[in-house]
């Protein structure tokens, strides 16, 4: 079985797999461009201090998403998989 929880709730060092990305604007495109569509592997690599922004390891690359816009990013982990 496996939960599907917003990428803001991975803690650092924590991957999950990308399911649906909840925008329907310029952004959806721009995260699109950047990798994190259905089925891509997302890590998170870091958390400011005050929590936001975020960093997420995806295709090779890291990028910095504000919690704004990674709340709208679903993810599925597989249940016991959790560090």
């Amino acid at each position: 079985m496996s939960e599907k929880i917003q990428l803001t709730e991975l803690r650092k060092g924590q991957m999950a797999v990308i399911t649906d990305l909840a925008f329907f604007d310029d952004m959806r495109r721009r995260l699109q461009d950047l990798g994190f569509v259905k089925g891509a592997c997302v890590r998170c690599v870091g958390i400011s201090p005050l929590g936001d922004p975020a960093a997420y390891e995806i295709g090779g690359g890291v990028i910095a998403l504000r919690r704004e816009d990674s709340s709208r990013i679903l993810v599925e982990r597989e249940e016991g998989s959790w560090d």
